[in-house]
Protein backbone atom coordinates (compact mmCIF):
# COMPACT_ATOMS: atom_id res chain seq x y z
CA UNK A 1 0.00 0.00 0.00
CA UNK A 2 1.49 3.33 -0.73
CA UNK A 3 1.65 5.82 2.24
CA UNK A 4 -0.63 8.85 2.53
CA UNK A 5 1.82 10.86 4.57
CA UNK A 6 5.92 10.79 3.65
CA UNK A 7 9.13 12.19 4.80
CA UNK A 8 9.02 15.74 3.58
CA UNK A 9 5.43 16.06 3.55
CA UNK A 10 3.85 19.43 5.23
CA UNK A 11 1.27 18.50 7.55
CA UNK A 12 -0.97 20.08 9.89
CA UNK A 13 -1.87 18.92 13.55
CA UNK A 14 -5.32 18.03 13.90
CA UNK A 15 -5.68 17.26 18.03
CA UNK A 16 -3.00 17.64 21.12
CA UNK A 17 -1.79 20.34 22.80
CA UNK A 18 -0.44 21.34 19.19
CA UNK A 19 -3.49 21.76 17.42
CA UNK A 20 -3.03 23.85 13.95
CA UNK A 21 0.33 23.93 13.71
CA UNK A 22 1.97 23.10 10.51
CA UNK A 23 5.58 21.01 9.89
CA UNK A 24 7.65 19.19 7.89
CA UNK A 25 7.68 15.62 8.16
CA UNK A 26 11.16 14.40 9.24
CA UNK A 27 10.80 10.55 9.13
CA UNK A 28 7.94 8.27 9.43
CA UNK A 29 7.67 5.31 11.53
CA UNK A 30 5.21 2.93 9.66
CA UNK A 31 5.32 0.24 12.03
CA UNK A 32 4.35 2.08 14.83
CA UNK A 33 2.00 4.22 12.80
CA UNK A 34 3.47 7.41 13.82
CA UNK A 35 5.58 10.55 12.57
CA UNK A 36 8.22 12.72 13.74
CA UNK A 37 7.22 16.40 12.24
CA UNK A 38 10.01 19.33 12.56
CA UNK A 39 9.06 21.83 15.61
CA UNK A 40 5.44 19.71 16.62
CA UNK A 41 5.52 17.85 19.97
CA UNK A 42 8.48 19.41 21.65
CA UNK A 43 9.81 17.44 24.54
CA UNK A 44 12.47 17.68 26.89
CA UNK A 45 15.37 14.97 27.36
CA UNK A 46 17.90 14.44 29.80
CA UNK A 47 20.84 13.96 28.15
CA UNK A 48 23.81 12.00 29.59
CA UNK A 49 27.55 14.00 28.09
CA UNK A 50 29.23 11.89 25.20
CA UNK A 51 32.19 12.24 23.60
CA UNK A 52 30.28 14.04 20.64
CA UNK A 53 27.57 15.71 22.40
CA UNK A 54 27.09 17.79 25.14
CA UNK A 55 25.29 16.92 28.62
CA UNK A 56 22.04 18.76 29.88
CA UNK A 57 18.19 18.84 29.48
CA UNK A 58 17.83 19.05 25.26
CA UNK A 59 14.44 19.75 23.11
CA UNK A 60 13.07 17.40 20.58
CA UNK A 61 10.76 16.42 18.57
CA UNK A 62 8.82 12.85 19.84
CA UNK A 63 6.58 10.88 17.67
CA UNK A 64 3.49 11.52 16.91
CA UNK A 65 0.60 9.06 15.91
CA UNK A 66 0.02 9.83 11.97
CA UNK A 67 -4.51 9.65 12.82
CA UNK A 68 -3.76 13.22 14.46
CA UNK A 69 -1.79 14.28 11.70
CA UNK A 70 -3.66 15.69 8.25
CA UNK A 71 -1.53 16.57 4.94
CA UNK A 72 -1.65 20.19 4.31
CA UNK A 73 -3.33 21.32 0.91
CA UNK A 74 -0.81 22.53 -1.58
CA UNK A 75 -3.35 25.27 -2.56
CA UNK A 76 -4.29 27.05 0.72
CA UNK A 77 -2.33 25.20 3.34
CA UNK A 78 -5.65 23.70 4.49
CA UNK A 79 -6.19 20.24 6.15
CA UNK A 80 -6.82 17.38 3.92
CA UNK A 81 -7.28 13.84 2.98
CA UNK A 82 -5.44 11.83 0.41
CA UNK A 83 -6.73 9.98 -2.53
CA UNK A 84 -4.92 8.53 -5.20
CA UNK A 85 -4.94 8.60 -8.96
CA UNK A 86 -3.36 6.46 -11.42
CA UNK A 87 -2.21 8.77 -14.54
CA UNK A 88 -1.96 7.48 -18.53
CA UNK A 89 1.51 6.81 -18.25
CA UNK A 90 0.76 3.99 -15.35
CA UNK A 91 2.49 6.17 -12.69
CA UNK A 92 0.15 6.47 -9.17
CA UNK A 93 0.08 9.70 -7.91
CA UNK A 94 -1.38 11.09 -4.55
CA UNK A 95 -3.80 14.10 -5.30
CA UNK A 96 -5.94 16.44 -2.13
CA UNK A 97 -9.55 15.68 -1.84
CA UNK A 98 -9.98 19.19 -0.90
CA UNK A 99 -8.92 20.59 -4.03
CA UNK A 100 -7.55 17.96 -6.35
CA UNK A 101 -4.42 19.26 -6.54
CA UNK A 102 -2.03 17.03 -6.76
CA UNK A 103 0.86 15.97 -4.48
CA UNK A 104 4.52 16.25 -5.18
CA UNK A 105 6.85 13.94 -3.35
Amino acid sequence: MAAKIRKGDKVVVLTGRDKGRTGEVIAVRPSENRALVRGVNIVKRHQRQTAQQEGGIISKEAPIHLSNLALADPKDGKPTRVGFKILENGTKVRIAKRSGAEING
